[in-house]
């Protein structure tokens, strides 16, 4: 197999097979897949503007039951730092973040089971109806397993009820990497990976809109990679459900983890899987990059490697932080950081409606209540980059 028989698919807009897409992984060189991923990306989008959302991402409780060792957040029922809000101290969070101008809470917590399947259903009615102009984007396939072992319904059953209290759009956390082998070592109280497909597929089917993550940078193998693009593929063939897809790398501060992988992902490796990414998955209308998890400079430059959304403005994170790992913007910069890379900055919500497009010196409405939730704190460890002259010589 050479590279001129790859590019000549993806250029003829053909779908590639397991075999070439682990070949290409494996020896394409990032400018090649950067023109390659450029090419699907004006395929779906062919406008030169970058879609963002004003966001903030709470957690409920930080109790968990399921104890992977990739993660720095989860506490257990009794310990000192463990706690769950109720549902009224997270609706008056709601209110001040609309106050701030966000429009969707992406709310995400442990598996708790101490909580009711009402306890959730109670949380979507009164973020639509107190705080209406924020967009519930809330609970993970991990959660939603959860309410279905505490109410002893079904998942359909239990994503009918979280339907009917308003919810259409769930977080595609809890994926990690679809790969048995690899979920039996980070995560083997969670579940097969067949369990994340089929809250997706079920949800899918009822009409959600639901986001497709992968982290990446552990135990994987280049060979677990492309298996989680391509069931995550086949799933988006059967609904078209998801909007996005999402990989950001394994942060290693904190965690059981840590004793085995020290260091993080490259940037160079992240640039890899945005492209990557793009070219595979064929059938997704977005790829999002993350200024938040691998920095603002690397952020930016996946902007050219196939990425056309810039995510969410984060005003207040706490799993990533758990890690030490913290990365703060506003709703300025984020319109700054976009338009120096070369786009327009759109603002968009969850569902990719957009609001407006953005000018040289025009800026959301809502940036004169946006405020930071955290102190303005660097990353423990610089990111390495790539320098810029290279995107000139592809």
């Amino acid at each position: 197999m050479q590279i001129k028989q790859i590019k000549e698919k993806v250029f003829s807009n053909q779908r590639l097979n397991r075999e070439e897409g682990l070949w290409l992984l494996q020896n394409g060189s990032l400018l090649d897949l950067a023109e390659m991923a450029e090419h699907r990306r004006y395929f779906h989008n062919l406008a030169p503007k970058v879609t963002f959302v004003i966001d903030s991402n709470p957690n409920y409780t930080n109790i968990c039951n399921i104890d992977c060792i990739f993660c720095a957040f989860y506490r257990h029922e009794g310990d000192a730092d463990a706690y769950t809000y109720t549902v009224d101290e997270m609706i008056e969070r709601f209110k001040k973040a609309e106050a701030r101008g966000v429009r969707t809470v992406l709310l995400q917590g442990g598996v708790n089971p101490a909580l009711p399947l009402e306890y959730y259903t109670e949380m979507i009615r009164r973020t639509r109806a107190e705080v209406p102009k924020i967009h519930p984007h809330f609970f993970s396939t991990s959660e939603i397993i959860g309410m279905a072992n505490v109410s002893g319904l079904s998942v359909p059953a239990v994503l009918e009820k979280l339907k009917e209290a308003g919810l259409n759009s769930i977080p595609g956390g809890g994926a990690e990497v679809l790969s048995d082998k690899v979920k039996k070592k980070i995560s083997s109280k969670k579940g097969t990976s067949e369990d994340w497909l089929s809250v997706m597929r079920e949800a899918h089917k009822l009409g959600y809109k639901t986001t497709s993550t992968m982290m990446y940078g552990h135990l994987e193998s280049d060979e677990d990679i492309v298996e989680h693009l391509d069931i995550t593929r086949a799933l988006q063939d059967e609904y078209h459900g998801f909007t996005a897809f999402i990989p950001w790398s394994f942060k290693p501060g904190n965690t059981p983890l840590e004793k085995i992988i020290h260091t993080y992902a490259s940037s160079t490796r992240y640039l890899q899987m945005i492209a990557f990414a793009r070219i595979y998955l064929d059938n997704f209308p977005h790829i999002q990059a993350s200024w938040f998890s691998e920095g603002k400079k690397t952020g930016q430059m996946a902007l050219h490697f196939g990425a056309d959304d810039f995510g969410g403005t984060l005003e207040e994170e706490n799993v990533h932080a758990s890690a030490n790992f913290v990365h703060t913007t506003t709703i300025k910069e984020m319109v700054d950081l976009i338009r120096d890379a070369g786009f327009t900055p759109v603002e968009r919500d969850t569902l990719y409606h957009t609001y407006g497009e953005f000018a040289e010196g025009e800026y959301p409405a809502s940036i004169l209540n946006s405020e930071r939730l955290h102190q303005s704190v660097d990353a423990s460890i610089i990111m390495p980059t790539i320098p810029l002259v290279a995107l000139g010589n592809g």
